[in-house]
């Protein structure tokens, strides 16, 4: 039988114990088994993740893609930074590994271009370094005859830089000189003041007595005398409109003088047509004497006797002739447009 223990003494653990106490009286917990293997899985395992994927950054990166070099030449490098892409149609085909100061003074950018995108460069190629006002600074290639060879390795090319900053000035100097140029013509004195001025009084003149025609002329005083001549005008053609009234009267008259029932026209007619009878008279009487004349070169021997018988007939035709001449001087008498009448005799 053990001694009574001391209530203030501290209990003691045996080995068959369960419970360990701490220094500061919580009990220990339980000791998780192969706790240190684990541990050193899960340290390997986050190396091999970290190296995984420092690899596969290197591997998006191109780090192990075959490249061949090309180097840029620029006068100043502001604004590239190794790692910097280089475009082609807006597509990265290579990137900046480094950037050197040359002997000259210049800036050499080596790029590493991608083998599989290399066909894209030719020996025309045009490289431009782009500095825009927002945003960085783009480097990109341009090719516009793909049937040129391809650019070798190593190649050199001068870079063309276009600062969009650089022309900032250029464009401030340029608004200010417009703005100058527009201020001188908005001016009293200027172009543009006086057109002003002059369209004013151009106005003034419109609104005044002589309207558009002060403004055409030139003086009111001119106005005033194309007012005048007009008024002129109107009475000469109130006077032509009498007269040719007076003229359409006459011509009325005229026709039916003329051509009225007991115009001149029809008596003039009738006339013709007595004139007609009388030229067919004097045409049968000339073909009589035609006969007659036959007879007397046939006839010697009846000559007196024939010459008597011309004679009459003769006296026949001087009759008929002094009918027509008379009716002509009748129709001349009667008829205005008289003409001259010729009858030729044998």
């Amino acid at each position: 039988m053990s001694p009574p223990r001391d209530p203030s003494a501290p209990r003691q653990a045996g080995p068959a114990d369960p419970l360990q106490v701490t220094q500061a009286g919580a009990p220990a917990p339980a000791q998780e088994p192969n706790l240190e293997l684990k541990a050193r899985l899960l340290i390997i395992f986050m190396l091999l993740l970290v190296c995984g994927s420092a690899l596969y950054v290197l591997y998006a990166r191109g780090a192990f893609e075959r490249t061949q070099r090309l180097v840029l030449i620029a006068d100043d490098s502001e604004g590239v930074v190794v790692g910097k892409d280089v475009t082609f149609s807006g597509f990265p085909i290579g990137r900046v590994r480094q950037i050197e100061l040359a002997s000259d003074g210049k800036a050499r950018i080596l790029v590493d271009i991608a083998t599989k995108d290399a066909h894209w460069l030719r020996t025309s190629s045009v490289f431009t370094l782009v500095r825009g006002i927002v945003g960085g600074t783009n480097i990109r290639a341009y090719s516009g005859l793909l049937d040129d060879p391809v650019l070798p390795a190593g190649a050199e090319r001068t870079l063309l830089v276009g600062d969009a900053a650089a022309e900032i000035p250029k464009v401030i100097a340029a608004a200010k000189e417009l703005i100058e140029n527009l201020s001188s013509l908005t001016s009293s004195s200027g172009a543009v003041g006086t057109s002003l001025a002059n369209l004013q009084t151009l106005t003034g003149r419109l609104n005044g007595p002589g309207g558009a025609l002060t403004v055409l002329l030139g003086s009111e005083a001119e106005a005033k005398k194309i007012a005048v001549t007009l008024d002129r005008t109107n009475a000469l053609l109130a006077r032509l409109d009498s007269v040719a009234a007076k003229v359409d009267g006459l011509a009325a008259k005229t026709d039916t003088q003329v051509f009225g029932a007991n115009g001149v026209l029809p008596e003039t007619r009738a006339t013709v047509v007595q004139l007609n009878a009388m030229l067919a008279d004097a045409r049968n009487s000339l073909k009589r004497v035609d006969g007659i004349l036959q007879d007397a070169q046939a006839i010697s021997s009846n000559a007196k006797d024939a010459t008597a018988d011309l004679g009459v007939l003769r006296a026949n035709v001087e009759a008929s002739l002094r009918k027509v001449d008379g009716l002509v001087n009748e129709i001349n008498r009667k008829w205005p447009f008289a003409r001259d009448a010729e009858i030729k005799l044998p």
